[in-house]
């Protein structure tokens, strides 16, 4: 692991380098302005996330393509302990657990009834039992729920109901209650959202390797999209799949047994879980909001393993339905995160586990550094600068950037086209074309509006402008062009800023501007359409960006 550790350290200082350089041979012709300078140190901040992305992607590629068997390339161990196929019946006992806060109960227990029957049939029923702990404090919905759960033990008459008269820890704190009042007799933990669904066999394989390996303490399976109704989530999942299977295959082959935690559809051993993941209040008496990842350093710290098997089968989230719940759920993880400054310097943290929480950190605060290059670059342009610049040099920094920073994606995307039977998953080649121009089209209108809110959103942090852990709307309602303009009118403001000053300053400068200023002027209408009923049926129609488990979900209804 040492000697991948160090290719993956080289490579990164060898992209960076190469983006450093190429902003240099774009800002360095005819001197250097004050304006340029920032827009440089700027850039530089963004560099290593950027770099991160390419490695991981193109390490990704090179096992998904070259390999027979990905996960065995980078967890070789683990491949071994608990080979592919059928295995003996379960020897330990496991309480799935579904934490719960004002959801739609339906939602929430058909997936469940789903697992438990093919558990049922596989013969292994015995040795799991559900759980599920509930957060909910609004009496009305708290009766609604019991009354759903009362309903569902009727057919699972194991599954088990908790709900506490108040959240204290959120999430964390709701587990790790559990785990002291109500776990005994359970030796593992399938740690579930509301809004997950995992297949018989992919938890009885994430079983099969917990007891192979009893160092082994949490081992997380990759998660993809749910076959989703709306615009938004249906695009934005499309090309999240593609990217997380090459970041994630190249991610486990250079930390191994230090990898990361997402916080559900994973398998946990619950007693070194509960001894060395419990979690303290910060120094200012606020609860750690992003608990996952601090959860799995502490393991790494005490001697323990953290795994990804880096496998999509039988393993599902919902997404946001809409721009405006995602950019929620982007600033509740941006708090979070931004936490771990607060816990890079503990005692005992492995060398590991400081990198992944400081690579947490980056992946938010790019958000700021970006919208100061393009202040930057817009400011420099208006006051006279920047006429020296090379456009070919220009186009190649922004190609080469483009490129890694969405390298985990189109890494995802290659090894589709490129392997046949993987393209046939998703209807052929051309209908996954299709799905991926439709998606980096979506991509690029997404990314400004999200990186220009999430940079908003850590100015105001500082000064008391967080937010807690609340409930989530995961209905696909449609938004109003009155509710996006109220929501997005400083986004778009900013875009019209930049163009209108360019326009008037440096008109030949604006061009180089729309790749990010054009997504945040067209904030609202995209935000609009990308939740239309319309729009989402007429995609839904075209099977536009479908996944393989739509498509099959449609073969079976159709037989």
């Amino acid at each position: 692991m040492t000697r991948r550790r160090l290719i993956f350290a080289l490579l990164l200082l060898l992209l960076t380098a190469l983006q450093l350089g190429l902003a240099a041979r774009v800002m360095a012709p005819g001197g250097w302005t004050a304006w340029e300078v920032l827009g440089f140190l700027c850039f530089a901040g963004t560099a290593p996330w950027t770099a991160l992305c390419a490695a991981n992607g193109l390490i990704g590629l090179a096992l998904l393509l070259l390999s027979p068997d990905p996960p065995a390339a980078v967890l070789p161990a683990l491949r071994r302990a608990a080979p592919r196929g059928a295995g003996p019946a379960p020897r330990l006992g496991t309480a799935i657990v579904i934490c719960i806060r004002n959801e739609e109960m339906g939602a929430v227990l058909a997936p469940l009834a789903r697992l438990l029957d093919g558990l049922a049939a596989a013969g292994a029923a015995g040795r799991f039992t559900p759980w599920l702990l509930s957060d909910t404090q609004d009496p009305a919905l708290a009766a609604a729920e019991e009354a759903a759960v009362a309903a569902f033990r009727e057919s699972y008459p194991a599954t088990r109901y908790r709900r506490r008269a108040a959240n204290t820890g959120f999430k964390a704190g709701n587990i790790m209650e559990f785990l002291d009042r109500h776990a005994q007799g359970c030796d593992l933990m399938l740690c579930l959202d509301a809004d997950s669904e995992m297949s018989a066999a992919a938890v009885l394989r994430l079983v099969a390797c917990m007891e192979a390996d009893h160092r082994l303490a949490i081992l997380q399976q990759l998660i993809v999209g749910r076959p989703a109704a709306a615009a938004f989530p249906r695009l934005f999942q499309f090309g999240m799949r593609a990217g997380m299977r090459a970041w994630a295959t190249g991610q486990a082959w250079w930390q191994g047994d230090e990898g990361p935690y997402w916080g559900h559809n994973a398998l946990i051993r619950i007693e070194p879980f509960r001894r060395h993941a419990r979690l303290e209040t910060l120094p200012d008496g606020s609860p750690i909001l992003s608990h996952d990842q601090v959860e799995a350093v502490r393991l790494h710290a005490a001697g323990w393993k953290v795994c990804c098997l880096p496998e999509e089968a039988g393993s599902l989230e919902g997404n946001p339905p809409a721009l405006p719940e995602f950019m929620a759920r982007d600033l509740r993880w941006a708090a979070g995160n931004m936490q771990y400054w607060h816990l890079l310097r503990l005692p005992g943290m492995t060398a590991m586990g400081s990198w992944q929480l400081l690579q947490a950190i980056l992946l938010f605060l790019g958000a700021p550094l970006w919208v100061g290059v393009l202040v930057a670059a817009v400011l420099n342009a208006a006051t006279g600068g920047g006429a020296a610049v090379p456009a070919g040099a220009l186009a190649a920094l922004l190609g080469v950037t483009w490129g890694m920073l969405y390298a985990p994606k189109l890494s995802g995307y290659a090894e589709v086209l490129l392997r046949p039977a993987l393209a046939a998953r998703y209807g052929g080649r051309l209908a996954f074309l299709r799905g991926a121009a439709a998606e980096l089209a979506f991509t690029a209108l997404l990314d400004p509006v999200s990186l220009f809110n999430k940079a908003m959103f850590l100015a105001r942090l500082p000064f008391g402008g967080g937010q807690g852990w609340a409930p989530q709307n995961r209905a696909a309602r449609g938004v109003g062009w009155g509710d996006a303009a109220r929501l997005l009118w400083p986004h778009t403001l900013f875009g019209l800023g930049v163009f209108g000053l360019l326009l008037w300053a440096a008109p030949g400068a604006a061009l180089w501007a729309l790749p990010f200023a054009g997504g945040l002027v067209a904030a609202v209408p995209f935000c609009v359409l990308t939740a239309s009923p319309r729009v989402s049926a007429r995609l839904r129609r075209a099977r536009l960006a479908a996944t393989p488990e739509e498509l099959g979900e449609a073969l079976a209804a159709a037989e």
